[in-house]
C-alpha cells in the first residue's frame, strides 16, 4: 500500500469521499469522516484526506477491504429496551449493533440514552442518516415520562415554554401531563438528556422514560426489544419529509 496522501483540487467531478462512502451505506458521513482521519480509508491504494473526490474508475477500501456497492436499502423501527447502548462500537458490550444481530450491516439514527426505551431507528442508508441529522431540528419526537413525584402545573407550563441547561434555554414544546406523575412531550430538537436535564431543575427525577414517535414513524405495539421493517408508506413518507426540510 502507498502513503502518499490523496486530494485532487479538480472538485468540478467525482463525489467527496466521505459522501461516497455514506453512499455505498458502509456508515454515516460524520463516521466515514472519522474512518478517513484514522487513515483507514484509501483510494486506489493510497490514503486520503478529507477533501478528497472519488471518481468513475477508483476504487475505494476500507481497512484494506474493498468497498462495494450499495446494497438494498434497508429501514428498521427497533422498540429498545433499557441497558441497550444506541452505538456502534462493538467494545461496548450493551451495543445496540450486537444486540440487533442483523445480517446485514446497519447503524442507528441518532441516540436514545442507555437508560431509556422506545423507537429508535437503524438502517445502511448514509444518505438518510445525513438528512435526518440535517433536518434534526424541525423533526419531532415524542416521549411518554414517569417522574419520581406528583407533577405541579408551574412545572409543566414551564418546561412547555422553555428551561435553562446546558448554557441555553430549551425551544418551547408540546407538554401535557396525563396523570399526577405521568406527562407526554414533544420536542423538535434533542439536547443531550434534554428530558431528564429538564425535569431535574424542577427537582424531579425521571424514573421512566419511552419514545413512542420519530416524526410519523409510531412505536404502536411493537413489543419491548423487538423490531420490524418500515412499510413502503413509511419509507415514502420519510423521503418526502426530509426533501422538504432538506430544501
Amino acid at each position: 500500500m502507498s502513503f502518499s496522501i490523496m486530494g485532487k483540487e479538480d472538485n468540478s467531478e467525482g463525489i467527496q469521499i466521505n459522501k461516497y462512502i455514506s453512499n455505498a451505506g458502509f456508515c454515516s458521513r460524520r463516521e466515514a469522516e472519522k474512518l478517513i482521519e484514522q487513515t483507514r480509508v484509501t483510494i486506489n491504494d493510497e490514503l486520503c484526506l478529507l477533501s478528497a473526490r472519488v471518481y468513475p474508475g477508483d476504487e475505494v477500501a476500507i481497512d484494506g477491504e474493498r468497498l462495494k456497492s450499495k446494497q438494498k436499502a434497508i429501514y428498521i423501527a427497533l422498540n429498545k429496551p433499557v441497558g441497550v447502548t444506541s452505538t456502534t462500537d462493538l467494545t461496548d458490550k450493551s451495543n445496540v449493533i450486537s444486540f440487533m444481530n442483523h445480517p446485514k450491516r446497519i447503524f442507528p439514527v441518532g441516540r436514545l440514552d442507555k437508560d431509556s426505551e422506545g423507537l429508535i431507528l437503524l438502517t445502511n442508508d448514509g444518505d438518510i442518516v445525513n438528512k435526518i441529522l440535517r433536518a434534526g431540528n424541525n423533526n419531532e419526537k415524542e416521549y411518554v415520562v414517569t417522574v419520581d413525584q406528583e407533577l405541579k402545573p408551574e412545572m409543566i407550563r414551564q418546561m412547555g415554554v422553555g428551561v435553562k441547561i446546558l448554557g441555553e434555554r430549551t425551544k418551547p414544546c408540546y407538554i401535557r401531563q396525563e396523570n399526577a406523575r405521568r406527562f407526554r412531550i414533544i420536542l423538535k430538537q434533542g439536547l443531550n438528556r434534554q428530558i431528564r436535564r429538564m425535569c431535574a431543575e424542577f427537582g424531579y427525577k425521571v424514573k421512566s422514560l419511552k419514545r413512542i414517535r420519530i416524526m410519523h414513524i409510531t412505536l404502536g405495539n411493537l413489543a419491548t426489544g423487538k423490531w420490524r421493517y418500515l412499510s413502503p408508506v413509511e419509507i415514502d413518507q420519510l423521503e418526502k419529509t426530509l426533501l422538504h426540510a432538506n430544501n
